[in-house]
């Protein structure tokens, strides 16, 4: 756990697909990013900015969410989305996250807490 500390982060840009809208992922009805899509592209980066620090046999589990989707945006729309970490207090990680469009007009912010969890104790928890 030491080597995670607060101001690692990473991001990820993606493009907006048919498949990444609220009429595909079932949260609505239009044609536009859908808010599980824009949350789970948050919490890919929120995994993707402590991985690299995790010890062997490690892994995290996300406990708690607060994401204010702002704007929308078309199929065809690219998007970047920043995680960073902004406390770590034990095993409990905080993280912002930060969706923004090509010309920078903020999507979508929040806050992503995650628990790093030893993943053989954590399954055998659950008879995985």
């Amino acid at each position: 756990m030491s080597g995670i500390q607060k101001g690692l982060t990473a991001s990820l840009t993606r493009d907006v697909t048919e498949a990444d809208t609220a009429l595909a992922v079932g949260s609505g009805s239009l044609p536009v990013l859908g808010t599980p899509r824009v949350l789970a592209w948050c919490e890919e980066a929120t995994c993707d900015a402590i991985a690299p620090v995790l010890e062997d046999g490690s892994s995290s589990v996300g406990t708690r969410v607060r994401l204010d989707h702002l704007a929308p945006s078309p199929v065809g729309a690219v998007v970047a989305v920043v995680a960073t970490v902004t406390a770590v207090d034990g095993r409990l990680v905080t993280f912002e996250v930060v969706v923004t469009d090509a010309d920078g007009r903020m999507l979508a912010e929040g806050e992503v807490r995650r628990v790093v969890v030893d993943a053989d104790r954590f399954l055998a928890r659950i008879g995985a």
